[in-house]
């Protein structure tokens, strides 16, 4: 077992269908398309597309917005300079295609979309041309850097989900949705006027190609189960499994399963017969 870095979730699924590697990191929304071939994969799309393994972590995404703004719900962000992080990452094209959908597409079609480096978006927030910026990470563990530090050098607040909002996330089939405390999940330590949030999820999964050993999938997704604890240990934004059927909780029947994951599940009666088993060379 060994570890290779790739450039990102989409660069994954392209690396894997080059055979640079037999396993990697990527999530529901990037599978789907590629499966689909739309968005990043309309014009070059992929012979080979990898099979799911086990759910990783979540990704989970809601809005933020500076003081002194007045965008108080999602419906004032129209005209609004709206960040929706760097261009090319994947917590940005989900919140996209989630705002895109209808009911909420009349809303972002009226935001003034920020294109910059994450790197850049702290300042830009402090110099007021960002007005309001999603905020991500994995809940109860962490958020990614660029939002920690806007909620150190701005006066930031929630912004109310909407209706419409929760609708288009919860009926967009490339993302997971779910509510978190706030005191479990808090910005640094910051007061952003909320005691819970409404995100959606970017669903991060460990997947296979078809042809990867059977066997040491399965020896994975085993270790994965009766060693969970361990995992988190050495990686705190780890899933925490209650049980082997959680493993399975961002499966989506769209996306077959690699035949090596399948045996674990059923071997430990977890196996959910709407999924689908990959074919294999």
């Amino acid at each position: 077992y060994s570890t290779i870095e790739s450039p990102g979730y989409i660069g994954t699924i392209r690396r894997m269908a080059n055979n640079q590697f037999n396993a990697g990191i990527t999530d529901n929304n990037s599978l789907s398309k590629a499966l689909s071939e739309t968005g990043a994969f309309s014009e070059q799309p992929v012979e080979r597309i990898p099979q799911y393994g086990f759910y990783a972590f979540p990704y989970s995404i809601y809005v933020i917005a500076r003081d002194g703004t007045g965008i108080e719900t999602f419906d004032d962000l129209a005209g609004a300079n709206v960040y929706p992080a760097e261009p090319g990452y994947s917590t940005r094209a989900t919140t996209l295609d989630v705002w895109s959908q209808e009911p909420t597409a009349d809303v972002f079609d009226q935001m003034n979309i920020q294109n910059m480096g994450v790197d850049s978006a702290p300042g830009a927030m402090e110099e007021g041309t960002i007005d309001a910026s999603i905020a991500y990470g994995t809940p109860g563990v962490r958020y990614t850097g660029f939002v920690q530090e806007i909620a150190s050098r701005v006066d930031i607040h929630y912004v109310e989900p909407t209706d419409a909002l929760i609708e288009s996330a919860e009926s967009y089939d490339g993302a997971g949705t779910g509510t978190t405390s706030y005191d479990d999940w808090s910005i640094a330590g910051t007061d952003i006027g909320t005691d819970e949030v409404f995100h959606w999820n970017l669903e991060v999964n460990y997947t296979f190609n078809p042809e990867a050993n059977p066997d040491a999938v399965y020896e994975l997704c085993r270790v994965v189960d009766e060693h969970n604890d361990t995992v988190n240990e050495g990686e705190a934004q780890f899933n925490d499994f209650g049980s082997t059927e959680d493993m399975l909780g961002s499966a989506r029947e769209n996306i077959p399963v690699h035949r090596g994951a399948v045996q674990y599940y059923r071997d430990n009666d977890a196996w959910d017969d709407n999924l689908t088993e990959g074919e294999s060379p």
